[in-house]
């Protein structure tokens, strides 16, 4: 009872169980979105595909690692389980988030400035604004992320070896469901190296070999996720392991260099790492005058505009990334009231570039707007669908035909980008690649899907208007019924 009744007092868990609840009802219209989102429909067929024994990688692809697809596996790809599931990571990335702000705003009405950073933190990730309604990489690593943060800046002095195992770990976790987790982990590595250092420094080679002995569990503890996870594509065989290491390196690698050419290939990336360790050279020049929070908050918020900017490429929910530390940036303004004027400047030039380089989602109010009236009935199903894309209606027409004119057994092929009709129909591509332009963007894509389609010999074959000429021949098929501009064919024979 008297623990109740501290609790009751507590303004700490009220201002928890409140902002939760407001998440909640702010994220609540997203368990009822139709199957619209391509990404989401991508990682749906991959669940699928893994449940039905196919091999990730080697028999179905898509260039992430492994842990959101067998997320998407665990929950068979139900898109309001995985928005469900989505949800409570973000609550309880609320939560995480509100006990590391109040351990950095510990002092002058730290807990004022930690309230207002996490009410930011949760707007910003509650709504739709940057994607946060979407089943994303980025919605499932931000909570192991905090909670790795968490447990580094409230060590004092000098970390456990177990601490420092168990955050590495966290953060090999996130790099596992995306592989900018590695920024996470470089802006906790360079926060700890600095902070351990000694204000004098007189054998450079000693420094840098006692740091690293220091932080030798903090490295194993972020391997040990993805050398277990290597292992078990490795124990499939070493063609396994070579597409494994292919989806979750050496493909990001390209994908990385087409946004970043600038006079040279990765210029532009070169330009931002410039950028970024001349940013890091003068925090370790000047890391005596700053607080461990300052310090903290600056090295994370620098990593994490460097993760969000990596790539080169407008995608919304690349911004995910950043919130927890830009919520930050935004409480030490209010905390650090010797260098506002500096940090003012840091905010305003980083504010810019983002709302300068990211499309945001610019129907907020209407979303919410289109859910009540779903819900009250002033809006049919197709009206609600088609709120979020026009051609989602059509998505749930073809699935509809599909499941009515086909067995269980029976397969399809779509020649178009909107992999989520496999998801909505219960059926796998014939081949390795759920896309169109999965198919016609790698080496192997086509050779790979004919002769799958060839075996296979799918029922029908659907082109979604927009595509450029279906690259296999139809000589079995004739054309059959028309959707809404998608042409259907029938297998013949």
């Amino acid at each position: 009872m008297k623990f109740l009744a501290k609790v009751e007092k507590n303004r700490s868990f009220w201002f928890l169980l409140v902002s939760s609840f407001i998440f909640f009802l702010l994220r609540f219209p997203s368990l009822f979105e139709p199957n619209w989102y391509g990404d989401e429909g991508i990682y749906q067929v991959l669940g699928m595909a893994i449940r039905n024994g196919r091999l990730l990688y080697m028999d179905i692809w898509d260039n992430k690692p492994p842990l959101l697809y067998m997320l998407y596996s665990l929950f068979n790809s139900d898109q309001f389980t995985l928005r469900l599931v989505s949800l409570v990571f973000g609550v309880l990335s609320l939560i995480a988030f509100f006990a590391l702000s109040r351990k950095l705003f510990e002092e002058k009405e730290g807990n004022k400035i930690a309230i207002f950073s996490t009410i930011i933190f949760g707007l910003l990730f509650a709504l739709p604004i940057v994607e946060g309604n979407i089943a994303n990489s980025e919605n499932f690593m931000l909570l192991p992320i905090i909670l790795s943060g968490f447990l580094i800046f409230t060590a004092k002095e000098r970390l456990k070896k177990n601490i420092l195992i168990l955050s590495g770990f966290l953060l090999g976790i996130a790099f596992l469901f995306k592989i900018v987790g590695i920024f996470d982990f470089a802006a906790f590595f360079v926060f700890l190296f600095i902070l351990n250092l000694p204000k004098k420094i007189q054998s450079f080679k000693k420094i840098v070999y006692d740091q690293l002995y220091f932080l030798l569990p903090f490295i194993l503890g972020f391997l040990f996720p993805i050398v277990i996870a290597a292992l078990f594509f490795l124990l499939h065989g070493f063609s396994v392991f070579k597409y494994f290491l292919q989806a979750t390196f050496v493909q990001n690698v390209g994908y990385v260099g087409y946004g970043n050419k600038f006079i040279v290939p990765q210029g532009l990336l070169i330009s931002k790492l410039l950028l970024l360790c001349l940013f890091l050279l003068f925090l370790l020049v000047k890391r005596n005058v700053f607080s461990r929070a300052t310090l903290f908050i600056l090295i994370w918020f620098a990593f994490s505009l460097f993760n969000a900017f990596f790539s080169g490429r407008p995608y919304t929910h690349y911004v995910l990334v950043l919130i927890p530390s830009f919520s930050l940036l935004i409480g030490l303004l209010f905390w650090d009231k010797k260098y506002r004027f500096p940090l003012i400047l840091i905010f305003i030039v980083s504010f810019y570039l983002i709302l300068k380089n990211f499309s945001f989602y610019g129907k907020t109010f209407f979303y919410y707007q289109n859910f009540f009236s779903f819900m009250s009935g002033r809006e049919t199903v197709a009206q609600y669908r088609g709120f979020f894309d026009k051609k989602t209606p059509v998505d749930y027409e073809l699935a509809q035909f599909i499941k009515t004119k086909t067995t269980k057994n029976e397969s399809i092929f779509i020649w178009g980008n909107n992999a989520q009709v496999y998801a909505l129909s219960g059926k796998l591509p014939p081949g390795r690649y759920a896309v169109a332009y999965h198919i016609t963007g790698y080496k192997d894509g086509i050779d790979n899907t004919n002769e799958a389609f060839l075996k296979q010999k799918p029922k029908f074959v659907i082109i979604m208007p927009g595509q450029a000429p279906i690259p296999f021949a139809l000589y079995n098929y004739g054309k059959g019924v028309k959707i809404d501009n998608v042409l259907i064919y029938e297998r013949i024979f």
